[in-house]
């Protein structure tokens, strides 16, 4: 029994490597066939300029290493998505104050500019969500952790998806709504990885090895933080906590390499195009010392602590709650998916109503 069972282990091994003979055999052709077509199509200049390239490609990146090299890429276009969010977000924030204003005094005609702008974008960004790629709503967190675990997920790392998950987030960002980018940005980034993997010849190996291309995932998630607030650390935490459940210690380099990358270009962006005089930290902090903390106020603060925890528990329970009044209630779910615009629409109406400036809104701050 024992015998039988040892053969058929190394009959199987022999088949696992006759597989991957042939998949190494077909890239090489593949290669070689893109290559007669590039030269035939693009003529003899761009055939030299890619031969070229080809060349210092192979005598220098390549001989570093195909992981290095692509895990800096995924960090550098990860920070350029990042700081283009950012400034088309800035835009709106910065139409939205403009309306309310200088466009008129009358505080009626006020509350209908502080509104109409936050309702546009969301039903703006909900219809093209829908229209593009109804895959990329919603965070992406869940859509990831199922994909790391083996299971094929159809059209969720697709160019499409990609381009529907930015616009849209822009646009939801864009309108004021109390939501942020880091979850988004995670299934981004793993977009941009797989879409790097499949279009770049050197890097196909990533994409056909099941098992790299995992790897190559994980990592792409520390970016996507990394590269909202320029933290490489807390995005390698972040990828460990909410996408896996078991984290390959080889994993940890490449994720903070990537993080690195990703955070530093993201700061560096700033200082190029936004003026600021150095790199600096995205939400900066000064702790003074002219009036320390009393020993009776450090009781107060953990009061406070132990107040938040138990509210935050208790939006847990209260939206599981409504998850599954939803789930059983068909008819509302039928109603809400056939008036798509009627929830959005809805809720940011109420979310710009409480944050108008001339009511609940002059009690709101973001800095100080």
């Amino acid at each position: 029994m024992y015998g039988r069972y040892t053969k058929d282990l190394g009959e199987y091994a022999k088949e696992e490597a006759r597989k991957v003979k042939a998949l190494e055999r077909k890239r090489k052709k593949e290669d070689r066939l893109r290559n007669k077509e590039l030269q035939k199509y693009r003529g003899k200049c761009a055939s030299k300029v890619i031969a070229a390239f080809s060349f210092v490609w192979r005598h220098t990146f390549a001989r570093l290493g195909e992981d290095w090299v692509f895990l800096a890429l995924l960090g550098i276009i990860m920070a350029f998505i990042s700081f283009l969010m950012d400034r088309g977000i800035s835009i709106c924030n910065q139409a939205r104050i403009w309306l309310y204003k200088d466009l008129t005094t009358h505080p009626v005609v006020q509350y209908v500019a502080w509104i109409s702008l936050p309702v546009f974008l969301i039903l703006f960004s909900a219809g093209f969500v829908h229209i593009v790629a109804p895959q990329s709503i919603g965070s992406g967190i869940p859509e990831m952790k199922t994909i790391l675990r083996g299971v094929a997920l159809k059209e969720y790392l697709t160019f499409r998806t990609l381009i529907a998950k930015i616009v849209g987030l822009t646009a939801t960002l864009g309108s004021g709504m109390p939501l942020g980018k880091e979850g988004p940005f995670v299934h981004i980034a793993s977009i941009t990885a797989t879409l790097l993997s499949k279009l770049v010849t050197s890097f196909q190996g990533i994409y056909e090895n099941e098992s790299r291309n995992c790897e190559m995932l994980a990592a792409a998630c520390a970016v996507g933080v990394a590269s909202c607030f320029a933290a490489p650390i807390g995005g390698v935490l972040f990828s460990i906590e909410v996408t896996t459940v078991y984290f390959a210690v080889r994993n940890y380099w490449r994720g903070f390499f990537a993080a690195v990358c990703g955070a530093t270009v993201f700061r560096l962006l700033a200082v190029w195009f936004q003026k600021e005089a150095t790199v600096t930290a995205v939400y900066a902090t000064s702790f003074t010392m002219d009036f320390p903390f009393d020993p009776q106020e450090l009781i107060v603060f953990a009061l406070i602590g132990v107040i938040s925890g138990l509210g935050g528990s208790m939006y847990v329970w209260v939206h599981r709650q409504y998850v599954l009044f939803m789930r059983r209630n068909k008819k509302m779910t039928s109603f809400l998916q056939k008036n798509r615009f009627l929830y959005p629409g809805i809720v940011s109406l109420m979310v710009a109503s409480v944050s108008f400036p001339l009511g609940f809104g002059q009690f709101m701050a973001g800095d100080l």
